[in-house]
């Protein structure tokens, strides 16, 4: 027959109870739910797009934005 140590189990339970107080405040931060994640890069694609759209011009004007004259017919396929 083995003789168990009671000082393990309470080591450990002692962790717990510290991480207890530090570990909620803390696992709130560091993750988010992933649906959030998805919805926040949808809106700033979004955003990025309104933007890139309401200046136009102005990116024409750059040079950062093409021309809107399409595509060269010789590079279409058949």
């Amino acid at each position: 027959m083995q003789i168990q140590s009671k000082a393990l189990p309470q080591s450990f339970s002692l962790r717990r109870s510290l991480q207890s107080f530090t570990a909620p405040s803390r696992s709130r931060t560091e993750t988010a739910h992933p649906l959030l994640l998805v919805a926040a890069v949808v809106l700033l694609t979004l955003f990025a797009m309104v933007q890139v759209d309401l200046h136009s011009a102005q990116l024409q004007a750059i040079g950062l934005l093409g021309h809107g004259t399409g595509i060269d017919p010789v590079f279409l396929s058949p």
